[in-house]
């Protein structure tokens, strides 16, 4: 890779949303449930390939998670990235199922190699990046399964500081599990999502159209009930179309005549339908799998597809309402005329059995700067919880100041306050948030104590 030039910023989108994402690979490892019909088998971690950009470098790195993180962090410093406020990803399988010993030393490696300072124990390693790490930990996500989210599980990983949890969904339908051997049930996704949103969790969703015994239709149908169904309601999305990959069962069915993934154009239309669903609310963080074409039996190839339906979609001027394709960070890249003046507007929405209120920080042409995530729940006693506060923009170092930038303007102390003026109305004793390890300092100085169980920020009223 050619040395940037002064003052460049290669491939500025990695970091154009507001943080630095370091993605870390977990070694190859069965599902205790089998595999799922369409997974293949390449003795790589789940569902990848050998020639997955992430599995090519973590397999280089012996899958040792203190040398991913320290490579993804040389590779963004080359490129001119900020690097102070970091988002792992734990990728690559259940990462719930692994050996309890293997989990902690695997993210006691993320922070070490975070803090670039090895530690005696992971609550050590932690703290260091609390108060004095280089490399700030603000977000944790953890990838699982709907049937791997108890509160057992959910204690280990507040105890890790993750924030966010993504978990397989593919679709909500019990007849077409059994049918992909997927191992759960549509319970086991309602409850995941209870517990993981009373928990504080921002929680991804993985959808896969296409799948054996779905077509267009129930596709489209299903996919609306993920909003109008309050036992789902996710955060975020990731849709992944159903792709025939070598080894998988789906294979086998396929040269069998017994199933035909969607082609292009029926993948582009049902895409471009869900889009047009997606609530302001939700996220949806990636379109389409990076699997390099050699590794594809059939199924879509075009790995960008995402860049071509929002440019359709742009020319016939559909206004989408998910939160990526209003963020301010993209429209500043288009190099669209952005107007400075700023309001909050309040989303109000019931979801597993809690009331949530989404507030945003946007412009008269919906552009989005910065949003936080409040939920209120409990039948006896009320709580409140903030599961997300995020400002939007070109990520910029901890301290740094830039006019055009929308980082370190107040905007995240704008949120708070409101946020907190909903607590005070419905009368609730105090407020937590959920918060990545390199975060505390932040919640701190706005008057925030450290609860020991749970390790959540919380305020007093």
């Amino acid at each position: 890779m050619l040395k940037p030039k002064k003052n460049e910023v290669r491939k500025p989108t990695k970091t154009i949303s507001g943080i630095t994402p370091v993605a870390v690979m977990l070694p190859p490892r069965e599902c205790r449930h089998g595999a799922c019909l369409y997974c293949p088998n390449l003795d790589v971690p789940q569902s990848y390939t050998p020639k997955s950009p992430v599995v090519m470098r973590a397999s280089k790195l012996g899958y040792d998670s203190y040398k991913q993180v320290q490579s993804r962090l040389k590779a963004f410093k080359a490129m001119n990235h900020p690097t102070d406020k970091v988002e792992l990803i734990i990728m690559g399988g259940t990462f719930l199922q692994y050996p309890k010993k293997f989990q902690y030393e695997f993210i006691k490696g993320c922070y070490d190699a975070l803090n670039e300072k090895k530690s005696e124990s992971l609550k050590q390693a932690q703290r260091i990046n609390q108060a004095t790490g280089k490399h700030k930990c603000v977000a944790l996500c953890i990838e699982t399964r709907p049937d791997n989210c108890t509160d057992t599980d959910i204690k280990k990983m507040r105890e890790w500081g993750a924030t966010r949890v993504e978990i397989g969904v593919q679709i909500i339908d019990d007849r077409i599990y059994r049918k992909i051997k997927r191992g759960h049930s549509v319970k086991d996704v309602a409850k995941a999502t209870e517990r993981l949103k009373d928990a504080g969790f921002k929680i991804g969703y993985h959808i896969m159209p296409g799948l054996p015994g779905s077509n267009p239709r129930k596709d489209l149908q299903l996919f609306k009930k993920l909003f109008s169904d309050e036992r789902f309601k996710p955060d975020q999305l990731k849709i992944y179309p159903c792709q025939v990959m070598p080894g998988s069962e789906l294979e086998d069915l396929y040269w069998r005549g017994k199933f035909r993934p969607y082609t292009k154009e029926e993948t582009e239309k049902i895409i471009i339908s869900m889009l047009k669903i997606v609530p302001r609310y939700c996220r949806v963080m990636r379109i389409m799998r990076e699997i390099p074409p050699e590794y594809l039996i059939a199924g879509i190839t075009k790995i960008d597809l995402r860049k071509d339906i929002e440019e359709e979609l742009k020319k016939k001027n559909t206004g989408l309402k998910e939160i990526r394709y209003r963020e301010i960070g993209f429209a500043l890249r288009d190099k669209k005329p952005v107007n400075p003046e700023l309001r909050l507007k309040t989303t109000k929405y019931r979801a597993s059995k809690g009331e949530e209120h989404f507030l945003e920080i946007i412009n008269k042409d919906d552009v989005l700067f910065g949003l936080l995530r409040l939920r209120i729940f409990g039948k006896k006693e009320k709580k409140a919880i903030v599961r997300e506060l995020h400002v939007y923009g070109q990520s910029l170092r901890i301290g740094d100041v830039s006019e055009k930038a929308q980082q370190h303007q107040g905007l995240g102390k704008w949120l708070m306050k409101e946020a907190e003026e909903i607590v005070r109305k419905h009368k609730i004793k105090k407020l937590s948030i959920i918060s990545g390890i390199g975060v505390r300092e932040y919640y701190r100085k706005l008057g925030y104590i450290l609860e020991k169980e749970g390790g959540y920020m919380v305020k007093p009223f």
